[in-house]
């Protein structure tokens, strides 16, 4: 009896965690996000306003729209597409936030692909 009531606080307990949701702290600020490719470790600079996201990789620097949806998803639009695959809007969602960084899931608008990423916030603007 003593471990079927154990078992079903613990239940109880799990059911009630939530995953950090603090996106309103990564909405502005400096953000760093290290990825790999091909076995390759690639790092992403980008610095974000409520309305504008600046990016620096390998070198070279874009900049993209950013139209909130929530606190935790929002959209980007690049301002200056070279080709029709920079045309198209990323979907972006904070997933989980932790200390400095978030997790978050990001796509093309309309696909169901999907990948995810993890981002450091480095400072304020």
């Amino acid at each position: 009896m003593k471990k079927l009531i154990l078992l079903s606080l613990l239940l109880i307990l799990a059911s009630c965690y939530n995953a950090e949701h603090n996106c309103k702290d990564f909405k502005t600020g400096k953000f760093k996000f290290e990825h790999e490719v091909d076995g390759v470790k690639k790092v992403t600079l980008f610095e974000r306003n409520d309305s504008i996201e600046i990016e620096t990789f390998e070198g070279k620097t874009d900049t993209a729209s950013v139209r909130w949806v929530n606190d935790c998803e929002y959209i980007l639009k690049k301002l200056h597409p070279k080709n029709m695959a920079e045309e198209k809007s990323i979907g972006m969602k904070i997933l989980t936030t932790s200390g400095n960084s978030y997790t978050f899931e990001f796509g093309i608008i309309g696909s169901d692909q999907k990948q995810k990423g993890t981002v450091t916030k480095l400072g304020e603007l």
